[in-house]
């Protein structure tokens, strides 16, 4: 693939995900690694961040995450049903 060298603008310099995969703390990773959905490493390192940051336990995160994976995953529209 080409790009348009015919530009001023800087590029955007995008972190490697597996490096930032490999960085996430034990359980946050564990959880990205069982997942349903594909969810990005650098978005799951905000939640976990924040959500550390205001004195959530691991525990607690990764059952907000599991809730909103549960919450996305329920408005799929083709879900399979029984």
């Amino acid at each position: 693939m080409s790009r348009n060298l015919a530009t001023s603008l800087q590029r955007r310099r995008r972190a490697n995900p597996m490096q930032t995969y490999d960085a996430l703390p034990g359980p946050l990773r564990a959880w990205v690694a069982q997942a349903a959905l594909p969810w990005s490493p650098a978005s799951c390192l905000r939640i976990w961040r924040r959500a550390r940051a205001q004195g959530d336990s691991p525990e607690a995160i990764l059952a907000r995450l599991d809730r909103a994976e549960a919450l996305t995953l329920s408005r799929d529209r083709f879900r399979h049903r029984p």
